[in-house]
């Protein structure tokens, strides 16, 4: 059986959980406290020593332990329905949201929590190491939220998805993305309003409501 090292509160194992939904993958899950610091302890070190949620235990049990290998693992074993493209310029497109996504939403979303929040002090980058706050990064990662926003409404202004005219794998990461963004007091209001349609045409799938 495929076990999920979960964090029901955290955006990145949500990526996964969803993945997994949309595939209608049966899966078992082991919740990783995040807040307690449980990533950290010896026990899941030696499940994953990155310290980081998600992780996923394959059924050859193989520890795959960051969203990437976990979308290609479940996509080539899984390929129904495709979420990472059919065509090869299908897949490249959503590779290349999807890598944007990441990059100018989750990361600079990040970039504003970890350097700002009282409670992530010294772990201003997730992972084994301690890294010291920055100030000037909450501050630029604002920024980075703020055009990130704009240019997801611009993209979608004339399509239901994102990219390759269909629900893949760039979808989930923005939805995540976008969702996160509330716990820095940041989320798209009236000046994006193809996201705010979008983002209410994807609360329709039972699998984002995870």
């Amino acid at each position: 059986m495929i076990t999920l090292y979960d964090c029901a509160t955290a955006p990145s194992p949500r990526r996964a959980r969803i993945l997994l939904a949309e595939k209608s993958i049966a899966h078992e899950t082991v919740q990783i406290d995040l807040r307690a610091g449980e990533q950290l302890g010896a026990a899941y070190r030696q499940i994953n020593p990155q310290c980081t949620v998600p992780a996923l235990r394959t059924d050859e049990g193989v520890i795959l332990s960051d969203n990437a290998a976990i979308a290609a693992w479940l996509e080539a074993r899984w390929p129904e329905p495709p979420l990472l493209g059919v065509t090869p310029l299908d897949k490249a497109e959503i590779a290349s949201w999807n890598w944007k996504i990441e990059f100018d939403g989750l990361l600079a979303i990040a970039e504003v929590l970890r350097n700002s929040s009282p409670t992530m002090v010294g772990r201003a980058l997730p992972g084994p190491v301690d890294y010291a706050q920055i100030p000037e990064l909450a501050e630029r990662g604002r920024a980075r939220v703020q055009q990130f926003f704009a240019d997801l409404d611009a993209k979608l202004a004339d399509r239901e998805f994102i990219a390759a005219g269909q629900f893949s794998i760039a979808d989930i990461s923005a939805v995540v993305a976008v969702d996160f963004a509330r716990v820095v007091r940041l989320r798209p209001d009236q000046r994006h309003p193809q996201l705010l349609r979008w983002r209410a045409e994807m609360g329709k799938r039972p699998s984002l409501s995870l």
